[in-house]
């Protein structure tokens, strides 16, 4: 019977270039700090795990993220690692069975944080270990056929200057780009970046959760002429379904799912008519197994599903995975950065990315680069 004997945990933090101009004034809010596309960070982390069986095999898996690590790493150190040492894997039966097992044992911990952003790491290691028993990439063994995505550009935050959001839309379009995503608030920063590009470049804008139901709805309505794809997060808690309902009636598509509480919190987003793009997130959700159930979920009720990724890890890989058994209308969210180092080939920022067609995942991460960027480890047995 093959068993997990060993689960390492590893914290990565590899400096980028985001295109930026130094300045003075940062004009950013004071939770910027903690927001992954802040002036403010320098490095982005990854949180990978490794899963090996007691036959040799290995594999690997990521959990959210960034200013969240040290408490997922706590997790996946301690009591997560520990739950699943010993536990058997049957790859025909598995990861679905061992997924709803351990979200049982550790349901008092609630539906999202860091504890299930640990299980969405083992959850990824193990769907990258049943490709590798089924000896099929997982992209395979989730119905799709296509081995190639297209990507679309997610900048990180320009602090609202007009002029500089517009530099920065003309450089990834210049790169190839036909869909740019922002992280700005300000109407003016938008309309900058839609009259800087050709009318059918798609432009999204992720706004984080600023505002009230009420106040979203004045800001969309003045956004509304711009044309965008969607608007991302417009709502203040980002579980007030019922207030992201009410900005969608003013005639912009909406577009949030990244921080809903389980498939629960996904299930009364999508009863509430809540968006037009659901955005589940592999490495928050509840991996693999989760992401498929959304997407189930999302398929009854018409809504379209564009997977949320900003992160590098084995979770872009999985989420790159996911986007191939989506329709092919559907792009990869990378993050439009140009990193010190290439953990792994698919990193590398591109129009379109190609899947590895290996067995399971394909990460194979660069062993120099890893160990010099580690900042934290642990390994469970």
């Amino acid at each position: 019977m093959t068993t997990i004997v060993q689960i390492e945990v590893m914290r990565v933090a590899i400096g980028f270039d985001a295109g930026r101009r130094v300045t003075e004034d940062s004009g950013a809010r004071a939770g910027d700090a903690f927001n992954a596309a802040s002036k403010q960070l320098a490095r982005m982390e990854s949180l990978l795990v490794k899963v090996v069986l007691s036959d040799g095999r290995v594999g690997w898996g990521e959990g959210f993220g960034h200013a969240c690590n040290p408490a997922t790493f706590a997790m996946l150190a301690g009591a997560v690692g520990r739950f699943f040492i010993g536990m058997p894997f049957d790859a025909a039966a598995q990861p679905e069975v061992l997924n709803a097992t351990a979200q049982r044992a550790f349901h008092s911990y609630g539906s999202t944080g860091p504890m299930m952003y640990a299980l969405s790491a083992i959850d990824i290691a193990l769907w990258d270990l049943a490709g590798q028993a089924a000896g099929t990439p997982l992209y395979r063994m989730l119905g799709a056929s296509r081995t190639r995505v297209d990507v679309y550009a997610s900048l990180v935050s320009y602090d609202n200057d007009p002029a500089e959001v517009a530099r920065q839309v003309r450089r990834v379009h210049a790169e190839g780009f036909t869909r740019i995503k922002l992280h700005e608030t300000s109407a003016d920063a938008i309309r900058a970046a839609r009259e800087a590009l050709p009318a059918e470049v798609e432009l999204m804008v992720d706004v984080n959760c600023p505002w009230s139901a009420e106040e979203a709805a004045t800001q969309a309505a003045r956004i509304r002429s711009q044309g965008l794809t969607w608007l991302e997060e417009p709502v203040w808690p980002p579980d007030n379904y019922a207030g992201l309902a009410q900005v969608r009636r003013c005639g912009v598509p909406i577009a949030a799912g990244e921080n809903a509480a389980g498939i629960a919190g996904i299930r009364q987003c999508l009863e509430s008519g809540a968006v037009d793009v659901l955005q589940p997130s592999v490495a928050k959700l509840g991996g693999v197994t989760a992401i498929r159930e959304a997407i189930t979920l999302a398929n009854r009720h018409g809504v379209r599903v564009v997977p949320h990724c900003f992160f590098y890890g084995p979770g872009l890989l999985a989420t790159a995975h996911i986007v191939a058994s989506l329709p092919d209308t559907v792009a990869l969210e990378m993050p439009a950065v140009r990193f010190d180092a290439l953990l792994h080939p698919a990193m590398a920022l591109r129009p379109t990315l190609t899947l590895p067609d290996t067995p399971g995942l394909g990460f194979a991460p660069d062993e120099d680069v890893l160990r010099s960027n580690l900042i934290d480890h642990a390994i469970v047995r």
